[in-house]
């Protein structure tokens, strides 16, 4: 049996971020893009997803789809048959980015969500050096359609979330762990440590990529995840 494929994107993107990689496993593959902006509350957003999920399945999630698969896999592993966890991390958020949460809402209701993903969040996707212009805009577009109550609840869920490091122990075989080599959101130490914290699993690191491989790196980031599905 060919197993369904949920795909979790990352803040205020929607399947767009995917779409590479859905275009080459879809012929195969069930492929499924949830919506993560619902709810304040990650636990919340997992159920959902879960409640609207065939009942075995596998789930990849990248940034904060991954933040949300990994309270998936804490909440029901048995369900779990693949995972992918794609630049992103398990801890819970540190104080001093939490403090940051509530102003830049504040400043979204101020000078927009347009100037606020511009000059604050999208730059920091792409490495210093090759800032992807393309990307940005693909980037702000995915922004602007969810809108800024999506940013707000999104961010609230960031805010509050628990530390699921304890759930990659649960892990199922073959975990793929994935992220760009300069990832400056979430550096590949974070993922060198998960590999180590989730048994039997595989660690592939990007070159030339930052925190969105997916389309800046579509080619090769494909290629991990067809060997991870097969």
């Amino acid at each position: 049996m060919v197993l369904p494929l949920i795909l979790l994107p990352g803040l205020m993107c929607d399947a767009r971020l995917f779409a590479p990689q859905i275009a080459a496993l879809s012929g195969r593959h069930s492929v499924t893009v949830a919506f993560i902006g619902g709810h304040d509350r990650v636990c919340d957003i997992a159920t959902q997803v879960m409640r609207d999920a065939p009942d075995r399945f596998a789930l990849a999630g990248l940034s904060m789809g991954g933040i949300v698969a990994l309270e998936m896999l804490a909440r029901a592993p048995g369900r779990i048959a693949r995972l992918a966890l794609l630049d992103t991390n398990a801890d819970a958020e540190l104080p001093e980015r939490q403090a940051l949460r509530d102003p830049q809402m504040a400043r979204v209701g101020v000078q927009g969500l347009a100037a606020v993903m511009t000059n604050e969040d999208i730059p920091n996707y792409f490495p210093a050096d090759c800032p992807r212009p393309d990307l940005a805009a693909l980037c702000l577009d995915m922004a602007l359609s969810l809108g800024p109550q999506v940013f707000a609840r999104q961010s609230r869920a960031l805010r509050d979330r628990a530390d699921r490091l304890d759930a990659l122990m649960l892990a199922p075989p073959d975990t793929l762990i994935l992220c760009g080599r300069e990832d400056r959101l979430c550096p590949v130490a974070k993922h060198r440590d998960m590999q180590a914290r989730a048994p039997g699993s595989r660690l592939v690191v990007i070159d030339r990529a930052g925190h969105l491989p997916t389309l800046e790196q579509p080619d090769l980031t494909t290629k991990a995840l067809q060997e991870w599905m097969t």
